[in-house]
């Protein structure tokens, strides 16, 4: 073993032991990390580094930062040397993070840190971290993909919209009053698709940042479903088509009413269009999915159609699924999972009894802060 060798891991011991004694592991980052010396050496090279690099530890150590990290941007330029970090201004200190390259193509995202014992003297380590850009990626293609769904959604119903309307004011004389009529339902019906549409987007957008509030009263579940039974049947659909079954007596359930609605809309909705048979609910008291409660209230909705397949279970509360039938945005089921979520509550899917598709959601009695 050289002596530069055994020189740049006694280096790297000790940039670990620096960690050590905050209790950190290089190795136990999730970002790669690299350091280099005040001669530009490299003297700690942690796991997720050599990952990212594709670089043994022990072959980037003591080796020069540049060759070590031999990172160009996107126009080709060798990174270091544009950089400058040893012989550049006195009073950088760091580089923001950025898109780099590494030989071969491969994307990073790079930031570094300049460390000065004095605040315009040399520098006395340069500390590198490196990022996988595919989170980052997979995050770019789901926003690219929701736009393009929210664009596809929008354009048929705005332009029904603006077909009626403008056919109205030009030839309103022409049209009977059932003419004029079924054309305003038409615009009426289609407003309030875009309405829900929006609506949808607001959602997500609270749940992907954390900030969906849940406005807590007393709900009576049982009558919830109720109501929603009531309006399937006053639209035409056969009243044992449904059957709801309750198990007494039920913990009182402190929830938000309008989105446990949303909930128990989209998942009768989803029985009813896509399963067959008679779609059961089923609303009994169960273990608390939270510490330091005893009961919960869950609900469970299934139907006797051909259920969902196997291979889906797992991707039915992302973003975009509709299943085997096309229609909708395919947000729905997302959205009832950060509701149900934000509730304290939990909520799977699975096959019923009859063979049909199965979800059930389980929430917290819970109370407002106030009352306990």
């Amino acid at each position: 073993m050289s002596v530069g060798t055994r020189s740049a891991r006694g280096a790297s011991e000790a940039c670990a032991g620096g960690l050590a004694e905050l209790g950190i592991d290089p190795d136990e980052l999730p970002d790669g990390l690299v350091v280099a010396d005040e001669q530009g050496r490299v003297i700690c090279f942690n796991a997720a580094a050599a990952r990212i690099t594709a670089l043994p530890a022990g072959d980037a150590l003591g080796q020069r930062l540049e060759k070590a990290l031999p990172l160009e941007d996107l126009e080709g330029r060798r990174w270091w040397q544009v950089t400058d970090p040893y012989g550049g201004l006195a009073i950088r200190r760091r580089q923001p993070e950025r898109n780099l390259l590494l030989p071969g193509g491969r994307e990073v995202l790079v930031a570094a840190q300049y460390v000065r014992t004095e605040p315009t003297g040399p520098v006395h380590r340069v500390v590198v971290t490196l990022r996988d850009t595919e989170a980052r990626r997979r995050t770019e293609r789901s926003h690219a993909e929701l736009i393009a769904t929210v664009a596809h959604e929008l354009r048929s119903p705005l332009t029904s919209v603006k077909g009626f309307t403008a056919t109205l004011l030009a030839k309103w004389e022409r049209f009977t009053d059932d003419q004029k009529r079924l054309m305003l339902e038409t615009v009426d019906a289609d407003a309030d698709r875009v309405t829900r549409l929006i609506a949808e987007l607001l959602d997500i957008s609270r749940i992907d940042s954390g900030r969906l509030e849940v406005r807590r009263q007393p709900v009576d579940i049982g009558a919830a479903v109720g109501r929603h039974i009531q309006a399937y049947v006053a639209a035409g659909l056969a009243a044992d088509r449904f059957l709801l079954r309750l198990e007494q007596p039920l913990p009182a359930l402190w929830a938000d009413p309008d989105k446990i609605d949303q909930v128990l809309s989209n998942l009768l909705e989803n029985a009813v269009r896509h399963g067959e048979g008679t779609v059961t609910i089923d609303i009994t008291p169960t273990a608390s999915p939270r510490e330091g409660e005893d009961t919960g209230t869950s609900v469970t909705v299934s139907d006797e159609g051909p259920g969902i397949p196997e291979e889906s279970m797992n991707r039915v509360f992302t973003r975009f699924w509709r299943g085997s039938k096309r229609g909708g945005t395919g947000l729905g089921l997302y959205i009832v999972k950060g509701i149900v979520e934000a509730h304290g509550g939990t909520i799977t899917v699975g096959r019923g009894p009859q063979g049909g598709a199965e979800f059930r959601f389980t929430l917290p009695v819970s109370a407002p802060a106030y009352l306990s």
